[in-house]
């Protein structure tokens, strides 16, 4: 179909065929169609699986006549599919898409204040050479917006295809590490808080003082620790720190 398709899309206004160069893959016109029929089919087969909802106004759709009738009209309109080398090649894609797979909709460090209602915080204006400016909205607008980046159930930033799909992983990165005989990995340790998560995930500890490296407790936890004394592995720098910041905490 490739093959045909790329030939038609060479040939001339005359009728003529012409040789497409050797970088070309399939014109956009093909590649939307194609895209169309795939997309349909596939959605009209998760509805007759039972894999859609509707509700509101939609909840009409739940009739297999009405989904059809429905649909009709989107095989007749063009679909617009875009399709371009990246000018830097793959791997500023890849970067591209680095930053947003595992980062929440905004970082902390762009939060500059909460207060009365409202919240504060710093945004870049492409438009004006990436210069950083700040905004107020409500805490409601503000919360609306940042659930716009939330993904509804079901959806996945990152989908695994080949071996790593979910449905298969397991079992052929097994034959794949023992055709290359490779060992097993280890298996992961996981965290028993949100501490060991974070010595996990950045290499530092929470729990270790930055200034002269001895080991933090809780101020509220000191009473306990120094009823265990060494068992526990409190130490002298432990009940210090407690009695400082309970000083601290009085004023």
């Amino acid at each position: 179909m490739f093959t045909a398709s790329c030939r038609a899309a060479a040939s001339d206004r005359t009728g003529a065929g012409s040789h497409a160069s050797r970088n070309f893959f399939l014109p956009v016109h093909v590649l939307s169609g194609c895209y169309r029929r795939l997309f349909l089919e596939r959605l009209r087969a998760a509805f007759a699986a039972g894999g859609l909802t509707f509700h509101g106004e939609l909840a009409r759709l739940h009739d297999p006549a009405e989904f059809a009738r429905y649909l009709k009209p989107l095989t007749n309109i063009p679909w617009v599919v875009f399709a371009k080398r990246p000018f830097a090649g793959p791997s500023q894609i890849l970067d591209y898409l680095g930053r947003y797979t595992h980062r929440v909709a905004i970082a902390n460090g762009r939060l500059l204040d909460c207060e009365d209602g409202r919240v504060s915080f710093r945004w870049k204006d492409y438009r004006a050479q990436n210069k950083s400016k700040a905004m107020t909205l409500d805490a409601n607008e503000f919360m609306r917006r940042f659930l716009t980046h939330v993904l509804p159930k079901g959806f996945r930033r990152i989908r695994h295809f080949g071996f790593l799909a979910n449905s298969c992983c397991f079992e052929k990165l097994a034959r794949i590490r023992a055709a290359l005989d490779v060992p097993n990995p280890e298996p992961r340790v996981k965290p028993k808080n949100y501490r060991e998560r974070y010595a996990l995930l950045t290499g530092q500890r929470l729990d270790i003082c930055p200034c002269c490296g001895g080991r933090m407790i809780d101020a509220d936890s000191r009473q306990h620790h120094s009823a265990h004394g060494q068992r526990n592995g409190v130490t002298a720098h432990d009940a210090k720190l407690a009695n400082h910041v309970s000083a601290s905490n009085q004023y």
